[in-house]
C-alpha cells in the first residue's frame, strides 16, 4: 500500500464538483434579492436589489418529509467506554448541515488523534464556492495533529516514510458518508504535510513537546500558506491544477475545537462560533462564548486592521462593514485576492486553466487595493479549563447564529439533553395578543414539550427551532415546512448554510480529572 494510502487510509470514495466558482450570497456584495414570499422574513443583505414578476410557490411538506430533510445529514459518534466506563471528557457528540446554497458551501470534520491524545471537531464556512471549505475539512486537521507531535513521533514517522514501512494513521475520522475527500489530491495533499513536519523536526529538539497553543496557531497559517503556495506553482495534472487554484480563490471561515482532558482549546478565525453550555445551580443553562467574530462588529478586529494599512486607507480598508467593501469575515483561510499583489493574481492567472478566465469573481480585483495582504487565516485562540456544570459545546457555522441568540441556542440544547424544560413565563414580545392566540401558544407550547424527544439527535433538534422558530420562540410547523420547501436557488435568499456541532462533556470524569490536577 502506497505511504499516503496508509497515513490516510480509511477514507470514503471522493466526489469533487467541477463547477465554476460561485460567490456565497452571504459574504459578496455582488447579488440581487427577490421579492419575498409571504410569512417568511427575507435575511437581510446590503447590495443591489430588485422585484421579480415571477410567483414564489411554496409547499407544505408532511411532518415525515420535514424530518427527512432535516435528518438526512445527521451524525453522531460516542466515545467507547473502557471497563463500562468512559474514562474521557467528551462523551461523544452529534452534527448536521442544513444546505441554502448548491451545493452547500459549510463543511464539518471531527477525529480523534491516535498518536497523542485529544478530539478535534470543526465548522468551516466556505464563501465563493465550497472548494476552500472541502480542502479545510481534509487538511486542517493532520496539520494540526502532526503540529501537536512530540519530535521524537515526528523522527518516527518520517524514518517510517524513508524506508518505506507501514505508517500508524494519526487520526481516527468522524464521517456522515457525505462528509467525503478527494482521492485525487491526496498525494498532493501528503507531500506539502510531509514538508511541514519535516520543517517541524528541523526546529525542534529531541524530547520536546509542543505547546498546544503554538501548535494550533502554526497549523492554521501554515496550510493557509500552503494553500496559497499549491495555486502559485500549480500542477502537472490539469484537474490538480484547476482544482488548487479553486481552492485559493474561494475562502473558508474555521471555528475548531481541541479537547484533552479538561483542557478545551478553542481555534477560530472568521465567523463561526463555539458557545459553552454552563449548567447553574437551579437547573437551568447560561451561555460562555469561546469566540470572538470576526467581522465589523469586533471593534479590536476594525483596530487591528485600520492599523495594519496607511491611514491613507482608513475610510476604504473597512466599508459598509465590509473588507474593502467585499468580504465580511475579517479573517479566513484561502482568498488570495485579498492577500496578493495584484502582479502575483495577473501571473497566476494568466497561466492558469481557461475555466478561470470565464469567471468574474476570480478576475475583479477589489477597489482601493493599495498594500496587500489584507486578510489573515491565523487564529485567536481560546483556553478553557472544564469544570463539572460545562455540560456541552455548540459549534456552529453563522447561518445558525444568525437565526438564534447564543442564550436561546443553549437552552434549547440544555433542555433537549436533560429533558427538562425550563417553565419561563410566555413571552409575546410587544405584540397585542387576543386570548384565542394566547390560548394557541400555549397549546403550542404543550405540543413541544410532548414531543421533545422527536430528535434524537441535538444538532437536528437545534436546527429544528433555528428554522422554524417564530416570533415568539416556539416551533411553527408551517414555516418550517414553508422553508424546508424553498426551491434551491431561493434558499440562500432566507437564510445562510447552517452547521452544528453539539459535544457532550462527561462532568465525572472532568471533575475527577480537576482534583488530579489540584493534587
Amino acid at each position: 500500500m502506497p505511504v499516503t494510502s496508509q497515513l490516510l487510509r480509511g477514507l470514503p470514495r471522493a466526489k469533487v464538483f467541477v463547477s465554476s466558482l460561485v460567490p456565497c450570497q452571504h459574504h459578496q456584495s455582488q447579488f440581487g434579492l427577490i421579492a419575498p414570499m409571504p410569512a417568511l422574513r427575507q435575511r437581510h443583505r446590503s447590495g443591489r436589489s430588485y422585484q421579480t414578476s415571477s410567483r414564489l410557490h411554496s409547499y407544505i411538506l408532511t411532518p415525515p418529509q420535514v424530518n427527512s430533510i432535516l435528518k438526512a445529514n445527521e451524525y453522531s459518534f460516542k466515545v467507547p467506554e473502557f471497563d463500562g466506563k468512559n474514562v474521557s471528557s467528551v462523551m461523544g457528540f452529534e452534527s448536521n448541515q442544513l444546505p441554502a446554497n448548491a451545493p452547500i458551501e459549510d463543511r464539518r470534520s471531527a477525529a480523534t488523534c491516535l498518536q497523542t491524545r485529544g478530539m478535534l471537531l470543526g465548522v468551516f464556512d466556505g464563501h465563493a464556492g465550497c472548494a476552500c471549505a472541502q480542502a479545510l475539512s481534509e487538511r486542517l486537521f493532520y496539520y494540526l495533529a502532526v503540529s501537536l507531535l512530540p519530535h521524537d513521533t515526528l523522527c518516527e514517522l518520517e524514518a517510517a516514510v524513508e524506508s518505506g514501512r507501514p505508517l500508524s494513521p494519526i487520526l481516527q475520522w468522524h464521517k456522515h458518508p457525505n462528509d467525503y475527500f478527494s482521492r485525487e489530491a491526496q498525494s498532493l495533499y501528503f507531500n506539502s504535510l510531509r514538508t511541514y513536519w519535516q520543517e517541524l523536526i528541523d526546529l525542534t529538539s529531541p524530547g520536546e513537546v509542543p505547546d498546544t497553543r503554538e501548535a494550533l496557531l502554526n497549523a492554521f497559517k501554515r496550510l493557509d500558506n500552503d494553500i496559497s503556495l499549491e495555486a502559485q506553482v500549480g500542477d502537472p495534472s490539469a484537474f490538480l491544477h484547476y482544482w488548487v487554484l479553486r481552492v485559493a480563490f474561494s475562502g473558508a471561515t474555521a471555528c475548531v475545537a481541541h479537547i484533552d482532558g479538561p483542557d478545551l482549546f478553542i481555534a477560530n478565525a472568521g465567523d463561526a462560533r463555539a458557545v459553552l453550555g454552563v449548567q447553574e445551580e437551579d437547573g437551568s443553562f447560561s451561555a460562555l462564548t469561546l469566540s470572538n467574530d470576526h467581522n465589523a462588529q469586533n471593534e479590536n478586529e476594525v483596530a487591528r486592521i485600520r492599523s495594519e494599512h496607511p491611514a491613507s486607507e482608513r475610510k476604504t480598508v473597512i466599508r459598509q462593514d465590509r473588507l474593502l467593501g467585499l468580504l465580511m469575515p475579517f479573517r479566513a483561510f484561502g482568498d488570495v485576492k485579498f492577500k496578493w499583489s495584484i502582479e502575483l493574481q495577473k501571473r497566476v492567472l494568466e497561466s492558469g486553466p481557461d475555466q478561470l478566465h470565464e469567471n468574474e469573481h476570480t478576475r475583479f480585483i477589489p477597489p482601493n487595493y493599495h498594500t496587500p495582504p489584507y486578510l489573515t487565516a491565523e487564529p485567536e485562540i481560546t483556553h478553557h479549563k472544564l469544570r463539572p456544570q460545562d455540560r456541552f459545546l455548540v459549534i456552529g457555522s453563522d447561518g445558525l447564529w444568525e437565526t438564534l441568540h447564543r442564550q436561546e441556542v443553549i437552552r434549547i440544547v440544555g433542555e433537549h439533553l436533560t429533558g427538562v424544560h425550563q417553565r419561563q413565563p410566555l413571552k409575546v414580545g410587544g405584540y397585542k395578543v387576543t386570548l384565542g392566540q394566547m390560548q394557541g401558544l400555549l397549546e403550542e407550547r404543550k405540543t413541544r414539550m410532548s414531543s421533545a424527544f422527536e430528535d434524537q439527535n441535538a444538532a437536528t433538534h437545534l436546527m429544528r427551532h433555528a428554522v422554524g422558530n417564530n416570533e415568539f420562540g416556539t416551533v411553527d410547523q408551517e414555516r418550517l415546512s414553508k422553508m424546508l420547501s424553498l426551491p434551491e436557488e431561493l434558499a440562500r435568499m432566507y437564510r445562510d448554510d447552517i452547521t452544528i456541532i453539539v459535544t457532550q462533556f462527561n462532568p465525572h470524569v472532568i471533575g475527577a480529572q480537576r482534583q488530579e490536577g489540584e493534587s
